[in-house]
């Protein structure tokens, strides 16, 4: 929800050094193709070899692929460290994934619940994120398993580079696909924020992955573990990007229909034992479990957390074609603004022109950028010529038709960012294979051009490790790709850690500006808050912060006026030592 204005000042070229970088050594590329298309084929042939004897170990290749992107961002620590949260959606993944490492679902009320009103969690009718809880369960298992949440994104990170190098290996051959397994790694596995913060994107691309790969094994062999593992991608999809799962799961419903039906299909019997029953015990037993949670958090199994937050608070409608809706009554003023100005503010932008554009080139530098581009552009530029649609093969259409559905589905969302493209983040890949392939097509200079395509998502990656020791500025973002940069840090978590080391349990109160920005969010809290070290609450009147402070007796209390440079944080009361 991010001011357009903001984003297009980001998106200038003079703020993209490593995408200029890229965008070079794409234009030198095409220079070395018209005067040296035979450089380095023998390093090139060596290599293909070497790695197309891997590529033949399927299983092999993908653990590796999955490992080397958990081992590069354990190497990249040292300049990438453990992210704090910035974004709202950050601070409500957290939260559910603390209440989980507790043992719950969800978590009452607190009493002071005004106090605590924040983004992208509800304070009604239980304390829990509006979100869906899949990037939460995968947080709370690095919680649980290895102390911190961070570890469940850097292992998520890992599984989906794996998860796309066997989907691959459903659609091409060994080689193509461990290839698109390494431009994971390099575009999505380390410096994405996928890999790079709390918000989300990997789980979601894993279920994709699933879902696709599993389509033609299961056309291929009617094994009961493919449609096991095609369910299992459709209910991580259901339970981390529902809309756009679902956009992304209705081709391939079709496609498995139509092969159902048609000439080739497998004996009715094998297709129900196989295929149709697995997937419906899965699919009956995620609905159930959904259904739980939605019980659990609010009330209904048939209501969604998110619903409840739009009935909330909502004014600017998730999908283009609904209207404003009337603003409810709000408890405080920044939440207000920020429903009320920047929401509706970002629904009017989408709208436009410069909307429509800009998401166009959020999704675009994310996913694809100059290097990959590039032999799409070559493609596109070679199919008209003599090019007819009887040409494609049959994965070509099945894959487009998936994106196509994808992109239609996406297009009518209010609100952008690349994580709810991430079911589809396979078929970019496969798309840029099939143009890679077409590309060897062309002789030695197409030849040239595939092999050199690789060669610069390496050294584009290179000039990303090293950007920060060179001190060389990158774009700052909200949604940030593999060349830029995370939003900056608007020093919570330098306070709490302050806050932390001193003795004690604490209580601050946030006092805003009425012109603060609402995106630089202090209060979120721990899913058990009364026994949190420290508790963020907002200040309102002297009244109801007399209550708050009353509630809280046993800890010293706090003032933080965010909005002072640098925020300002004032003792109010010590703590209360009376038993």
């Amino acid at each position: 929800m991010r001011h357009v204005g903001y984003l297009v000042e980001a998106a200038e070229p003079g703020h993209e050094p490593m995408l200029l970088i890229e965008a070079a050594l794409v234009a030198l590329s095409l220079l070395l193709t018209m005067v040296r298309p035979n450089l380095a084929s023998d390093w090139f042939s060596k290599a293909e070899a070497a790695l197309s004897r891997l590529a033949r170990r399927r299983a092999l290749s993908v653990a590796i692929v999955g490992a080397s992107a958990l081992l590069l961002r354990i190497a990249v620590l040292p300049i990438e460290p453990i992210p704090e949260p910035i974004v709202h959606d950050e601070f409500g993944y957290l939260l559910a994934a603390d209440t989980f490492a507790h043992g719950r679902l969800t978590n009452s009320t607190h009493p002071m619940w005004v106090h605590f009103e924040s983004f992208s969690i509800l304070q009604k009718p239980t304390y829990q994120t509006f979100a869906p809880p899949g990037q939460g369960f995968v947080l709370a298992f690095g919680q649980v398993v290895f102390g911190h949440p961070f570890w469940g994104v850097w292992l998520s990170a890992g599984l989906m580079c794996a998860a796309i190098t066997w989907m691959l290996q459903g659609w091409f051959s060994p080689g193509w696909a461990l290839l698109g397994g390494a431009l994971a790694i390099l575009r999505y596995g380390v410096f994405s924020y996928w890999a790079d913060s709390y918000w989300g994107g990997a789980v979601a691309a894993i279920g994709g992955s699933l879902v696709l790969g599993a389509l033609p094994r299961i056309k291929e062999a009617q094994r009961i573990r493919d449609a096991l593992l095609m369910g299992v991608g459709l209910a991580i999809l259901a339970n981390s990007r529902p809309y756009e799962g679902l956009l992304f799961s209705l081709p391939v419903a079709f496609l498995l229909f139509v092969w159902m039906c048609g000439k080739n299909r497998a004996p009715l019997g094998a297709t129900l034992r196989s295929i149709v029953t697995p997937l419906v015990i899965v699919l009956m037993l995620s609905g159930a479990g959904m259904g739980y949670y939605c019980w659990r958090v609010t009330g209904s199994p048939i209501q969604m957390p998110y619903q409840i937050e739009q009935k909330t608070y909502a004014v600017a409608p998730y999908m283009l074609w609904q209207h404003i809706q009337p603003h409810p009554a709000y408890n405080n003023p920044v939440i207000e603004k920020m429903y009320v100005q920047e929401a509706v503010a970002g629904y009017q932008a989408s709208r436009s022109l410069a909307g429509v554009l800009l998401k166009t080139y959020l999704g675009w530098s994310f996913f694809l950028g100059p290097a990959l581009t590039f032999p799409l552009l070559m493609l596109g530029l070679s199919l008209p010529h003599g090019f007819s649609w009887p040409d494609m093969t049959r994965a070509s259409l099945a894959l487009v038709l998936v994106l196509c559905t994808s992109v239609a589905g996406w297009a009518l969302e209010s609100f952008y960012n690349p994580h709810y493209s991430a079911p589809a983040t396979g078929v970019f890949l496969a798309l840029v294979l099939i143009s890679m392939r077409h590309l060897r097509s062309w002789g030695r200079t197409g030849l040239f051009l595939a092999r050199v395509i690789p060669a610069i998502c390496v050294l584009s990656f290179a000039a990303r490790v090293a950007a920060h020791p060179l001190n060389v500025r990158l774009a700052e973002y909200y949604q940030f790709a593999w060349y830029q940069d995370g939003p900056l840090s608007f020093g919570r978590s330098t306070i709490l850690g302050e806050l932390q080391r001193l003795e004690g349990e604490h209580l601050v109160i946030v006092r805003y500006k009425p012109e603060h920005e609402p995106f630089a969010e202090w209060v979120y809290n721990d899913a058990d808050i009364d026994h949190a070290r420290v508790v963020w609450a907002r200040e309102i009147d002297p009244s109801h912060d007399q209550q708050l402070i009353n509630y809280f007796r046993d800890r010293r209390v706090w003032l933080l006026e965010a909005d002072e440079v640098p925020p300002r944080l004032t003792i109010l009361k010590e703590k209360d030592e009376r038993k």
